[in-house]
């Protein structure tokens, strides 16, 4: 069992950076694929990004490519996403999820345990 806690979410103006944090309990983290995804009000939950269980491997939407960035710390059980030149669009709760199986992918099936959100607001 893996719980997930996410933090760092806030208000930001348009252009401007934040650093979500996802912190899990228990002792396999270093073995799950980790990801975070968002969902705005009234539209389906999104994929973000993913990263594999050594952090080798990461995987975008096509949407934050170049502006996001997530890594993570296997030492002190916690995943990372780096958001800069955040839009308007990007306002959405954002959620950091587990796989068990190494899933890095961009269905929210592959993926085991849940977090309870942070919520982030871009002003324009």
């Amino acid at each position: 069992q893996v719980q997930l806690v996410e933090s760092g979410g806030g208000l930001v103006q348009a252009g401007g950076s934040l650093r979500l944090s996802c912190a899990a309990s228990g002792r396999t983290f270093s073995f799950y694929a980790m990801a975070w995804f968002r969902q705005a009000p009234g539209k389906e939950r999104e994929f973000v990004a993913a990263i594999s269980w050594s952090g080798g491997s990461t995987y975008y939407a096509d949407s934050v490519k170049g502006r996001f960035t997530i890594s993570r710390d296997n030492a002190k059980n916690t995943v990372h996403l780096q958001m800069n030149s955040l839009k308007p669009e990007d306002t959405a709760v954002y959620y950091c999820a587990a796989s068990r199986g190494g899933f890095v992918g961009s269905s929210y099936h592959g993926y085991d345990y849940w977090g309870q959100g942070t919520q982030v607001t871009v002003s324009s």
